[in-house]
């Protein structure tokens, strides 16, 4: 079970928001979605795990491209969401249409790896995803969440993350 959610930076601090992911196909789209949760354009974070298996962060500010950090790359890549996000970073983007129709994006993936990724790794037309943390790991620096932090948090890390930006009982009020 996935949960997501959106941050956004304020000149009061941070607004959470939790967010479906239903229509989030891209990494664009998951920007555009932090967009029209901004503040005048203000940074906004979002934040996704699948039961503590693994997190993402992905930072947008105003109109710059978005920036991704993934906590382990391997598991992630296993998931639907993940394994955009990791694509995404390694400059995969052979999923066409196709393979997005198989893609089960409903938030009930088990961890087990996409037979349709697996097909194109047998066959050689994908590289493997690489193992351990993946993307911006100075991400959240600013915010007071430094890289070797980061790199650290285990199990409940977005509640670890609110921790350090002061906005924990928010996360946990759209939890």
């Amino acid at each position: 079970m996935y949960f997501a959610a959106l941050l956004a930076r304020t000149e009061d601090g941070w607004e959470a928001s939790d967010t479906e992911l239903d229509d989030v196909e891209t990494l664009s789209d998951l920007a555009d979605l932090a967009r029209e949760a901004a503040v005048e354009d203000d940074t906004v974070l979002a934040l996704i795990e699948q039961e503590d298996a693994w997190f993402g962060v992905v930072r947008v500010d105003g109109e710059d491209d978005p920036r991704v950090f993934v906590s382990n790359a391997v598991v992630a890549g296993r998931s639907s969401y993940g394994a955009m996000l990791v694509d995404e970073l390694i400059g995969r983007d052979d999923t066409d249409a196709d393979e997005l129709d198989d893609l089960d994006l409903d938030g009930t993936e088990d961890g087990e790896p996409d037979a349709v990724e697996d097909e194109a790794e047998e066959a050689g037309d994908a590289e493997p995803r690489p193992a351990g943390p993946l993307g911006d790991a100075e991400i959240l620096s600013d915010l007071g969440v430094s890289q070797k932090e980061l790199l650290a948090l285990k199990g409940d890390a977005l509640s670890d993350i609110a921790d350090a930006l002061g906005c924990t009982d928010m996360l946990e009020a759209v939890r």
